[in-house]
């Protein structure tokens, strides 16, 4: 609130007056000065923007204290020197870092293993099958669940693959799954609720757990083989937890989960009566001929359970951005309903062809197995040679390389930086998957790249450890 007198700043249920007459500043409860009290109650607002008063300005420009100035007297003039507040999740919040890396491969040159995306791999008949649906299907909204059409084919793919009894009112098509995530927390997830992640985890689950009022729990995956830790899991529940988030297969790990750890998740949440979104985006992305279990399908999770699930990485279209959710009906329904407020409708000729693949494509999948498990050896093998430690990747399109194993001391975002500045390369820090104790000595790359991206890309990575050996 604005008063010709005093600035009152509500915040975290505490209201606070600001006393600007003579330069003097303070505020209750407490004397701590101004600067503190807004950087810790309203985070990133920039003070020269905030109060409408010159000390304030002064401070904001040279980071001076603040020092006896005029107020000004009308509202209006208040209200011009101040600038708007905005959300202080995002005013605080980085670019992602795979914008980041892959806007700095772009500017500098260089071959991008950062952003996950392959290029190559896509099948022309879907396509071409887009490309129809495009000219003589509709261009107008499609329903806002999904086609019925990709709804059911959904469905009916889990049952091939998986032996799932699943119909259309289990499934809810979104626009990516990035959004399916969204829409799953937002559904489940209440203000002052705790959410467990496994870190390293993709960057977009923090921030959205956040943005539904809850708290991001960290349990860390334990090194070497990134394991699931049932001590560090069961530590972490408490009272307010409602959520576990996981991921398998795993980014940024390249991993597969053992059975024996997805009983120990499955066990924590039926004792706890808590949700679990399982992001299962890379199920079909899997090597060295490894199955994959849909974590649904353990005993008594049918009912607690939200799949999000990609046609971008399945048929590695990764720009298409379809996605879905798959749960029992009434959680679909309620992730529906977060869902048609964040994007409402998917591309309907994008759906049309989705259908198409799952309901075509099953003899597209292996042979895709195939081409990215030789990809991967093409990158290890050859990273390998360059002098490099890499971690085993068993699924995904993704491996990490340890900087300090491979005798290098030099932190990951210190690497990515020489790499893509100096080598011709971008490459992913690891510490950007974790706020708590991340770790520091790896960096992740995609090998879902062809035979001449995947050479230029190692030829670089060796003058970069020449660069900062």
């Amino acid at each position: 609130m604005l008063g010709l007198e005093g600035i009152y700043l509500v915040s975290r249920r505490q209201q606070a007056l600001v006393n600007l007459k003579a330069g003097i500043l303070e505020h209750s409860p407490g004397k701590q000065a101004v600067g503190t009290f807004v950087g810790r109650e309203l985070h990133s607002i920039e003070y020269r923007c905030t109060l409408g008063h010159e000390a304030f300005l002064d401070w904001g420009s040279r980071g001076n204290a603040p020092a006896a100035g005029k107020l000004l007297r009308s509202r209006s003039a208040l209200r011009r020197a101040m600038r708007i507040a905005m959300n202080p999740i995002y005013e605080a919040m980085r670019t992602s870092v795979f914008e980041r890396m892959s806007l700095a491969a772009t500017k500098y040159g260089a071959v991008n293993l950062g952003q996950g995306f392959p290029d190559f791999g896509w099948p022309e008949e879907i396509l071409d099958a887009a490309a129809r649906a495009l000219k003589e299907g509709s261009n107008q909204y499609a329903p806002s669940r999904g086609l019925p059409a990709l709804r059911e084919a959904v469905a009916a793919h889990y049952q091939r693959h998986f032996g799932q009894d699943l119909a259309a009112e289990h499934v809810c098509v979104t626009s990516g799954a990035t959004e399916a995530l969204g829409a799953a927390i937002l559904a489940t997830v209440r203000p002052g609720d705790e959410v467990i992640i496994f870190t390293p985890a993709y960057d977009s689950y923090a921030p959205m757990i956040r943005r539904a009022g809850a708290t991001p729990v960290e349990v860390p995956l334990q090194l070497p083989g990134w394991r699931l830790d049932r001590a560090a899991l069961e530590a972490a529940i408490t009272p307010a937890t409602s959520v576990i988030l996981f991921n398998n297969p795993h980014n940024p790990a390249g991993r597969l989960f053992e059975q024996e750890e997805l009983e120990v998740l499955a066990a924590a949440a039926r004792a706890n009566d808590l949700i679990v979104i399982s992001d299962e985006v890379w199920e079909h992305v899997l090597l060295d001929g490894r199955r994959f279990t849909p974590f649904a399908t353990l005993p008594e999770m049918a009912e607690r359970v939200i799949k999000v699930g990609s046609a971008g990485k399945i048929f590695s279209l990764t720009g298409w951005k379809v996605g879905w959710i798959v749960a029992a009906p009434q959680l679909a329904t309620i992730a529906a309903r977060a869902h048609q407020f964040l994007t409402f409708a998917t591309p309907p000729n994008l759906q049309v062809a989705v259908a198409f693949g799952l309901n075509e494509g099953e003899a597209w999948i292996q042979p895709m197995r195939d081409r990215f498990q030789r990809a991967r050896d093409r990158m290890t093998e050859g990273l390998r040679a360059s002098g490099y430690s890499v971690l085993d990747a068993t699924s995904t399109y993704f491996l990490c390389v340890d900087l300090a194993a491979s005798g290098l001391k030099i932190d990951d975002e210190a690497f990515a930086t020489a790499a893509v500045e100096r080598a011709g390369v971008a490459v992913v820090p690891l510490s950007a998957f974790a706020e708590r104790d991340p770790p520091h000595h790896l960096v992740r790359l995609c090998f879902g790249k062809k035979d001449e991206t995947i050479d230029a890309g190692v030829a670089a990575m060796a003058r970069a450890k020449e660069l900062v050996a």
